[in-house]
């Protein structure tokens, strides 16, 4: 499997363009976009109530909660589909995971600001290993310290990208909105909790 190491200072960032086979990625789309419960929360931001913009949500092989902008996260158990998933990533990875967090993003409207995974439940260097099914969208990063330092990566169907050690200290990423007509992406985002 390839692997493409961004080479990023501060950051340990791999990612795996081909993860899944491409009829793979198909049909793990399309099974998850009904059998998870996707829903649309409201988070807090600088003091006001957003609806995200984007449904979510949280499964877990534990009763941990996953917290932020002011949102508790309530896990649901893992299915099978979303188990072996994670199996796979776990090889890669190489640790194993606790919980994930899935991400519908609809349209190109549907958008993840800037932010770090750095929440305290995921401890001082959490690793995070995100899967994205369905439509191509970029993902950009920018370095906490020196906002020039930036970097944008085309996630494609079927891809895995691994964020681990000291990234989550020093970059902020973000999934940014487009005018492009784009069809719908789902994202897993497997972490400890």
């Amino acid at each position: 499997m390839k692997e493409i190491d961004l080479n990023l200072p501060d950051s340990t960032l791999l990612y795996y363009p081909n993860f899944y086979s491409a009829e793979k990625a198909d049909e793990l789309f399309n099974e998850l976009l009904n059998a998870i419960n996707w829903k649309e929360e409201q988070i807090k931001v600088f003091g006001k109530l957003h609806w995200q913009p984007r449904l979510t949500a949280f499964y877990a092989n534990n009763t941990n909660t996953y917290s932020y902008s002011s949102l508790k996260m309530e896990p649901n158990p893992f299915f099978l589909t979303l188990k072996k998933i994670k199996e796979d990533v776990e090889k890669i990875a190489g640790v194993s995971f606790t919980s994930c967090l899935a991400n519908l993003y609809r349209d190109g409207k549907d958008s993840n600001g800037w932010h770090a995974d750095d929440e305290k439940e995921l401890g001082k260097n959490p690793i995070i290993a995100s899967v994205s099914l369905g439509a191509d969208r970029f993902f950009k990063f920018r370095h906490k310290k020196d906002a020039q330092l930036q970097h944008k990566l085309l996630l494609e169907h079927g891809s895995l990208l691994i964020m681990k050690d000291e990234t989550q200290h020093f970059w902020k990423h973000q999934l940014p909105k487009t005018q492009k007509q784009v069809e719908k992406r789902i994202n897993l985002t497997f972490r400890i909790i």
